[in-house]
């Protein structure tokens, strides 16, 4: 099924990155795992909007996480192989893999990740856009 743009707009020029966007996270999963948090930390008055994502990777060590941001996609990856020389006698934890994204906004930045009692912090922090007015010159053709 074709989705129809939503922003098709004529006054609406050059959002097709986000039209892109949408499209992408439409089709992400929605599998559930690991759970995550995401919260607005507290600012003073100087500081700019600063986030937190938190994800429940309990089990998971340093090691086996892994964080990359590319162009605006956050992609954190957590991999656990299986130790052969273990016997369960009952496993209810698996060893499982996984991939969460999260499509970040212009301007936002990742500041950095804390791994601490099975939470994986992640902080991020979105400076203030600078307010830019130009006066555009018109030109006569005559």
């Amino acid at each position: 099924m074709t989705r129809t743009p939503s922003l098709s707009h004529p006054f609406l020029l050059g959002f097709d990155d986000i039209e892109r966007a949408l499209d992408r996270v439409s089709k992400g999963g929605s599998e559930g795992y690991p759970p995550y948090n995401i919260e607005r930390m507290p600012r003073c008055d100087d500081e700019p909007d600063r986030l937190r994502i938190t994800l429940a990777v309990a089990g998971f060590a340093r090691e086996q996480l892994e964080i990359t941001l590319e162009e605006n996609q956050l992609t954190i990856r957590g991999r656990q192989s299986d130790d052969k020389n273990r016997q369960f006698l009952h496993r209810g934890i698996a060893a499982r893999q996984f991939q969460r994204s999260f499509l970040l906004a212009d301007g936002m930045q990742v500041m950095g990740a804390d791994l601490s009692n099975g939470l994986l912090a992640i902080d991020l922090v979105r400076p203030e856009p600078e307010r830019l007015i130009r006066r555009i010159d018109i030109v006569s053709r005559d």
